[in-house]
């Protein structure tokens, strides 16, 4: 029995204003993990917009039979089928130049957005592009008051979660020997960060 496919509201809201920042971010990128894929509904558009870049959707397990919906309707040259990746566990062995993930952040533990960080390091080349989207607080202020309630909604449902300060994001970067290439303002008070993988000799600093 076929699958139906999962459906965003919010993913069909932010895909162009994000596509706009990574078709600059990617533009000399080849192969794209994306990690947290949710719907299957942003590999689809990203891809589509960005045929020269080979795009790798991924999530945990319960998620993949949905983005595999999205991704055989698409049937897309330059997509290929979910993989499963859970940042607790042993990560695939794939070779990319490009990262991104979005709204992982603030539904991850700290302690898994530290391993996010520490993967997105080891995977990606000198050279190599991280992107992540999402709500984000500065200087431990919340940015609006619909972000501040987005938080306490998420902190109610698991108290791990919540929205991760932009400072705290930007130093666990640079622990993984990234460089902080832009923070975009996107609408509906969320932030797109983007990162470069540093030459390996440049030990991890900005």
């Amino acid at each position: 029995m076929a699958i139906s496919k999962p459906f965003s509201q919010a993913c069909e809201n932010n895909k162009a204003p994000i596509l706009k920042q990574l078709q600059v971010a990617f533009a000399d990128v080849a192969r794209v993990l994306e990690i947290g894929s949710g719907t299957g509904q942003h590999a689809v558009h990203f891809a589509t917009a960005m045929p020269w870049l080979e795009w790798q959707p991924s999530d945990r397990a319960e998620n993949l039979p949905g983005i595999l919906a999205w991704c055989e309707e698409a049937a897309l040259p330059n997509l290929r089928s979910p993989l499963e990746l859970d940042v607790d566990r042993p990560w695939p062995g794939l070779t990319v130049d490009g990262v991104y993930s979005a709204n992982t952040a603030h539904i991850m533990s700290w302690p898994q957005v530290e391993r996010l960080f520490a993967g997105v390091g080891r995977l990606l080349p000198p050279g190599g592009v991280f992107c992540l989207y999402g709500p984000f607080n500065y200087k431990g202020q919340f940015t609006s008051p619909s972000n501040a309630a987005f938080d306490a909604s998420l902190r109610l449902r698991d108290p791990a979660s919540g929205l991760r300060d932009s400072e705290a994001v930007q130093s666990l970067a640079r622990a993984a020997g990234l460089a902080c290439l832009a923070d975009h303002a996107l609408p509906a008070n969320n932030r797109l960060l983007c990162w470069r993988k540093l030459p390996r000799s440049s030990g991890g600093t900005d």
